[in-house]
């Protein structure tokens, strides 16, 4: 494990059931403060891979190293406290609780003061601060998404995982999405994007890996991968989105 490194995911084979791998050796590693993503067609293995990074599946083979500890194999509760968060795809806020218990629920496993930490997410998402009284489930899906990331980074992690963040979202509400990333990888977060829309998720990550059937096919740089032309020959209307 190389000391630049976060996030390192080493020769990892994982999967669904036993001796059945959908990753099938994935190399993939991520440095402090970078945005990272992950593309390619579906059933590549994307949302595999992030689900195996946060413990919610156990490596078959392999090693996945985080702050200079292997964590493969243990428990995402255990990876939380280790300073990583996760924001799944589906059900990932509370939709009877208002947006600010929604946060608060998010800081459940810290023993802090909690109001310094809910200003901060309120500065970062100011959409959601004057509504924080607002039930989650009245909200529009790009803003539930907000709140889903303002939730994971109540923990204050040093990587945040999303999967998807712009499933079912219209053209604008993507564009809000994606530039609340930014904003939240400019306070020094590193971020892990998996992402079906490559040409928005390329155009500001700093590097990118592409999938195709449980292996890293190429990487690079983000904008080097957006113009390359085997991006496009392994993963169909990757520049279309």
């Amino acid at each position: 494990m190389s000391n630049k490194y976060l996030l390192e995911v080493q020769n990892v084979h994982a999967g669904y059931i036993k001796d059945v791998d959908i990753l099938q050796g994935i190399n993939f590693c991520v440095e402090p403060g970078e945005l990272v993503t992950v593309i390619g067609p579906n059933g590549a293995g994307k949302s595999t891979l992030a689900k195996t990074i946060f413990g919610l599946l156990t490596p078959h083979t392999g090693t996945i190293t985080f702050k200079g500890e292997k964590i493969g194999g243990l428990k995402s509760n255990q990876i939380v406290q280790r300073g990583m968060s996760y924001v799944p795809q589906i059900v990932n806020v509370f939709p009877s609780l208002s947006i600010e218990e929604n946060l608060e629920m998010g800081a459940f496993v810290r023993d802090v003061p909690l109001k310094p930490l809910k200003d901060k997410i309120f500065d970062m998402f100011p959409k959601l601060s004057d509504r924080r009284k607002q039930r989650a489930g009245t909200l529009s899906g790009g803003e539930r998404q907000m709140l889903a990331m303002g939730k994971a980074l109540m923990l204050e992690p040093s990587l945040l995982l999303l999967d998807e963040p712009s499933a079912a979202l219209s053209p604008i509400l993507v564009t809000q999405v994606f530039e609340q990333i930014k904003v939240v990888n400019r306070t020094g977060t590193a971020i892990v994007l998996v992402e079906q829309n490559a040409r928005r998720a390329l155009e500001m990550a700093h590097r990118g890996y592409v999938l195709e059937s449980g292996r890293d096919a190429i990487s690079g740089p983000g904008l080097e991968l957006l113009n390359d032309p085997k991006v496009a020959e392994l993963y169909l209307g990757a520049g279309k989105h």
